[in-house]
């Protein structure tokens, strides 16, 4: 059963070098992963961005900073704050289960691929929960004039973030 195990997480790895982190790109509806904005008001805006299983988290909050000073350009402006932000991380377990062919009570022929089966001595024996995360941080940013960044000590310089952010941010692969 370790030699199983063994295997699994070599597939998994392999499969894990295979999938690459979410580029910096906006969200569609086919993809649920890059990032969102919305205007919410005058000064005010919403904005997320949601990395793949593949996407550390410090690059979801790094590109999150980086679109937030994007926004304030965009919207005119050369400073911002941030009036929430947070970080989530949501993590699905996939389950490599033993199956096995067999004759079962009330069923026939069967592929058995239950984690527990009252009617199987071995239940659970050697079955591999893998865990997977993908991070989506979200912030409102409040965009402000150079007399409201003076007195703000958290105002953060747009171009100074693009400047070092941007770099990080690769274009995403032409389709």
């Amino acid at each position: 059963m370790r030699s199983k195990a063994l295997l699994v997480g070599v597939g998994m790895l392999a499969l894990a070098g295979c999938t690459t982190s979410t580029p910096y790109r906006p969200a569609t509806d086919d993809r649920s992963s890059g990032y969102t904005d919305m205007r919410l008001a005058d000064n005010r805006y919403r904005v997320t961005f949601t990395g793949n299983s593949a996407t550390k988290r410090e690059t979801v909050e790094n590109f999150l900073l980086l679109r937030a000073a994007e926004v304030t350009r965009d919207a005119g402006y050369q400073w911002f704050t941030f009036d929430t932000r947070s970080t989530e991380a949501k993590t699905t377990y996939h389950t490599d289960f033993d199956g096995y062919p067999g004759w079962g009570p009330r069923f026939g022929w069967y592929w058995h691929n239950w984690r527990y089966s009252p009617w199987d001595p071995y239940w659970a024996h050697g079955d591999v929960e893998i865990p997977t995360t993908r991070y989506q941080a979200y912030a409102e940013i409040i965009v402000l004039t150079p007399d409201q960044a003076k007195n703000d000590p958290h105002a953060l310089n747009a171009s100074d973030v693009i400047g070092r952010l941007g770099p990080q941010a690769a274009p995403p692969p032409k389709n």
